[in-house]
């Protein structure tokens, strides 16, 4: 059911905003779960990935290849990320990453950047009696 009366329920149109998006909106859509221990710790459910995260690989056709690993690149033009020692050889021998999508893996170990800290604090959900009025305030 639609809410907003200014979003499109256009198929058409959500796709052509979801691949034509500029990149701080491609961040905040390349998020990913964090797991329980995380979730019980921080009391968020996703954030959005970074560089220096450490990722465990849960669906796909990858998810064998390494369980855990750290996000070497997110690549936001392709909506993908690449882990290490996640890869596969090309005809040559070389090395290329695989490309995987936020939304296949979950976070183990949040990277620490100064602004984690305040998006940490702000998505929290373990606020007791957030928005409700006490009877000693309206006095």
């Amino acid at each position: 059911m639609k809410f907003n009366p200014r979003v499109s329920r256009s198929r058409r149109k959500s796709r052509k905003a979801h691949f034509s998006a500029p990149s701080h909106l491609r961040q905040k859509i390349m998020s990913a779960a964090l797991s329980k221990e995380l979730r019980e710790q921080h009391h968020v459910r996703s954030m959005p990935i970074r560089k220096g995260d450490y990722v465990r690989l849960v669906r796909g056709d990858t998810k064998n290849h390494g369980d855990e690993g750290e996000v070497q690149t997110v690549y936001r033009k392709k909506y993908v990320i690449h882990v290490e020692r996640i890869q596969r050889d090309k005809a040559n021998g070389a090395p290329v990453p695989i490309n995987i999508h936020p939304s296949n893996v979950v976070i183990t170990k949040l990277a620490s950047y100064k602004d984690r800290k305040a998006i940490l604090a702000r998505k929290d959900r373990s606020k007791k009696d957030k928005g409700k009025i006490v009877e000693s305030e309206l006095d």
